[in-house]
């Protein structure tokens, strides 16, 4: 009677970034990284070549940093072969504790005087006023119920998607990721309906209508309840 066939717990995929392994996250792990080595033996050739980038995905298995190491050891000893990445739907506590910190809203009710600073991580919903020399930072973006008379820089690590938004729009400076705008020209009037700052197609920041913001980031539903 013929051995039972062994069933296939990685798959490979070829495409332009490289080579993507799909492992499965049910099975033991030594198993899993045998039929990863015979996998990647029975693909690759000993010729010199470029180097090509390895995605792996893991699904619902979470590696530990030893797990990891093995895994990049296997794919390291295939020539040619460099671990690009290692996606996992797991995060620890701490990654979500992080994740979290930095998508929430921060509410705060105060007004910013001349002089101070308010830093915040995630979004920053300031009920108050920014006087002028006050400062507000949010790597996330910025609503203040308020008037906006100091300086306000959204997306501070990096996030040109990032929007301010205030019902008075008069700052001294906007900046949003690394692009900063000096006393925008557009200057809104007292009394008038909010307005929404952000990074247009030409790497500028613009003053636009609030009413706007569900067009240019649809993404932010989420602070629709916030007004």
């Amino acid at each position: 009677m013929a051995g039972k066939e062994k069933r296939p717990y990685v798959s490979m995929k070829g495409t332009k970034e490289g080579l993507t392994l799909q492992l499965d996250d049910t099975c033991a792990y030594d198993e899993l990284l045998k039929q990863v080595d015979e996998l990647l033996t029975g693909a690759t050739r000993d010729e010199e070549g470029p180097l090509v980038a390895v995605h792996v995905h893991v699904g619902n298995r979470y590696l530990t940093r030893e797990q990891e190491e093995r895994l990049r050891d296997v794919i390291r000893m295939k020539k040619n072969l460099i671990v690009h990445s290692i996606i996992s739907n797991v995060m620890t506590k701490q990654e979500a504790l992080e994740w979290k910190k930095k998508n929430e809203i921060v509410s705060v009710a105060k007004i910013v005087r001349s002089g101070q600073v308010l830093h915040v991580d995630g979004d920053l919903l300031l009920i108050g006023d920014v006087n002028p020399g006050g400062t507000v930072v949010a790597t996330g973006n910025i609503f203040v119920l308020g008037a906006l008379r100091g300086i306000a820089h959204a997306g501070y690590e990096g996030n040109r998607q990032a929007i301010i938004a205030a019902s008075i729009m008069k700052p001294t400076q906007l900046r949003i990721s690394d692009i900063m705008n000096r006393a925008p020209d557009y200057r809104s009037e007292e009394g008038n309906e909010m307005e929404c700052a952000y990074i247009d197609e030409h790497d500028q920041i613009v003053v636009d209508r609030l009413q706007l913001l569900m067009h240019l980031r649809p993404n932010l539903t989420r602070i629709e309840g916030s007004f």
